[in-house]
Order: structure tokens, then C-alpha cells, then sequence
């Protein structure tokens, strides 16, 4: 499989904000130990430094005062972007996310419109512990008012930061941990998204569509180097679980008849499920064969020396299109 190098999401995620920082005086920086330690995986590394501490400020050891903080800020006419350790840590400030931020807007007529970002370190693969490997996108989806991304390169990163800042709305993105240091990636397809919310094509194919989203997508696209020539695998990396961009989506499988989405949270009432219910609504009649998810199942993320049982890996997405291919 032909890789190419890049720089890390984390590397990628940390010179975005120092430009957003130098550009945009009303921006600035809240979450635990992210100044002076530049964060637990240290993405904000060094711009404490350059920026000082009332714009990149370590916040109290609780998620919800965070989050708390955030709104009022925003409703001040500030810019904040969060940081969240991990998403199994995101539940404390749940009632702020959903109760105020995804509301204020609503609630005041449009007079305030919260533009806040939420940045939380998601997933599997680095050997964490409980509460440090969920993927729990599909909590946040679900609510209106909040917009919900999934990158799975620095690039994407870079484009979904630099389009939440400007939203006017609260927008949650989930960081792959196991992306931030890794440097060598699978050849994608170079043609750009649509849109700033919209999903992208990173490989074509005439087979079988496999839609896909954060760290899993390279998974994924192994997966479908390695079948080729045999079986022609599309990919689509949906880069936002909220909105949908189902568009995209439709057009794949009307192309090659078949879809199998593969995600990292758990199969149960999850991202995929919507995606399957949506195609047979909408695109029943393009199906050669049934739908299929490819996702754990709905249990807590096991201790590390188990997690490879938990997780997607590459020879299981073979086996499943090949089985939907033969």
C-alpha cells in the first residue's frame, strides 16, 4: 500500500490555532492543563508562550465549569475553544452543552448566537484506559444546535476549525488520539470537499461503498488498497456526523450499488444506523444488496490489553466486502 507523509493532527490542529489566535482578537483558549503543559497531548504546546495566559487559560479540573465559562463568554461577544482531556470525560459537561449552548440562541430569538468550540480527544488504539478510548459523536449528533465533526487529517482539521469559528453556534470536534502523532497515511484521492461541511470522496471506486469518519478511515482505506484490483472499494470520509452530508452518501451508492459503513463508536442506535435507515429511505432502489455496519458492539471499551478485540481493524473490513462482494 502507497502511503504519503503529512504532519500530524495534532502538529496541524496547533498551528491553526495560533493563526486563529494572531487573526482573531476575540478568540482564546479554556481547558485543563492546556497552558502551561500545552494540554495532555500537547497540542496547544507553546502558545501560552506567545499568546499569554488570559488567552490560553488552564481552566478548574471540571468539565462542566469549562463549558460554563464558554457560554458565558460567547454571549459576551468572545470566541472560546475548548479542550476536553477526553471524551469519556465530555459527560459532566453535558447539561451545559445541551441544556444552554445548543439552546441560548433559540432561547434569546437570535439576539445571541453562542459561537463556541468544543475540542475532544476521541478513540481507541493507544493502550488508554476507561474513560480515555470512547467515541461517543453520536450522543452529541443527535442534539439540535450543535454542529458535530470527526476529521481524520491535520487538513481537515485546519478547514473544520477555521469554519466553526465562524458559525455562530457551538460545534463539538472529536480529535482521533491515535492520529495526532502519525505522520504516514494512505494515498487518498486529492479532490476537496464540496463544502465546509460537506463529506469527501478520498477514493473512487465501482464496487461497493464504504462510508467512514475519524481515525477508522485509515483503516479503511488500507483495507481498500488491499483489495484492489480484485474488488474496487469507494470511500467516503463524512468528516461531519452533524450535519449529514447524506448527499454525497446517495450519489456513492448510486454509483456502485452496495454500502457498508464502518465506524469506531458502538454499532447500537449509532452514526451508521442513521446513514442505513436515510439510503433506504431515499435509495432503496439503487441497492444491489442489503446494507451493513461494521461497528463494536454496545458494550464499555475493555482494558487496553483487550482493545484490539474491540476495535475495527483492517482484516475485518476485508472480510466484510468481501462477503458483500462475492
Amino acid at each position: 500500500m502507497t502511503t504519503v507523509r503529512s504532519a500530524g493532527l495534532a502538529e496541524s490542529i496547533n498551528a491553526t490555532l495560533s493563526d486563529l489566535l494572531e487573526q482573531e482578537p476575540r478568540l482564546l483558549l479554556l481547558g485543563e492543563d492546556i497552558g502551561r503543559l500545552g494540554g495532555v497531548f500537547r497540542v496547544t504546546r507553546g502558545l501560552r508562550d506567545r499568546f499569554g495566559a488570559d488567552r490560553v487559560r488552564d481552566a478548574l479540573l471540571a468539565e462542566s465549569t469549562i463549558i460554563g465559562q464558554a457560554v458565558g463568554m460567547a454571549m459576551s461577544g468572545l470566541l472560546p475553544v475548548c479542550e476536553i482531556q477526553f471524551d469519556g470525560f465530555t459527560y459532566p459537561a453535558a447539561n451545559q452543552l445541551v441544556t444552554q449552548a445548543a439552546r441560548i440562541g433559540d432561547r434569546w430569538n437570535g439576539q445571541v448566537r453562542p459561537g463556541l468550540v468544543v475540542r475532544i480527544p476521541t478513540g481507541g488504539g493507544v493502550r488508554g484506559m476507561e474513560h480515555h478510548s470512547e467515541s461517543n459523536e453520536s450522543l452529541f449528533a443527535r442534539v439540535p444546535g450543535i454542529s458535530v465533526a470527526c476529521p481524520s487529517t491535520g487538513e481537515d482539521a485546519d478547514q473544520i476549525l477555521r469554519y466553526a469559528v465562524r458559525l455562530d453556534s457551538p460545534v463539538v470536534m472529536y480529535e482521533p488520539i491515535r492520529l495526532y502523532w502519525r505522520k504516514n497515511t494512505p494515498v487518498r484521492d486529492p479532490e476537496p470537499a464540496k463544502s465546509p461541511t460537506a463529506a469527501r470522496v478520498v477514493r473512487r471506486g465501482a464496487d461497493l461503498t464504504i462510508v467512514t469518519y475519524g481515525a477508522v478511515t485509515h483503516e479503511v482505506l488500507e483495507a481498500a488498497h488491499a483489495l484492489s484490483p480484485d474488488v474496487d472499494v469507494e470511500v467516503v470520509d463524512l468528516r461531519w456526523v452533524a450535519p449529514l452530508d447524506l448527499g454525497t452518501v446517495l450519489e456513492s451508492v448510486a454509483r456502485t450499488g452496495r454500502l457498508l459503513i464502518v465506524h469506531e463508536g458502538s454499532k447500537d442506535v449509532g452514526i451508521g444506523a442513521e446513514i442505513a435507515a436515510s439510503v433506504a429511505e431515499h435509495g432503496l432502489d439503487m441497492l444491489r444488496a442489503p446494507v451493513r455496519r461494521l461497528a463494536p458492539d454496545r458494550r464499555a471499551y475493555p482494558p487496553a490489553a483487550f482493545e484490539k478485540d474491540y476495535l475495527i481493524g483492517v482484516q475485518e473490513i476485508r472480510n466484510t466486502v468481501l462477503v458483500m462482494t462475492d
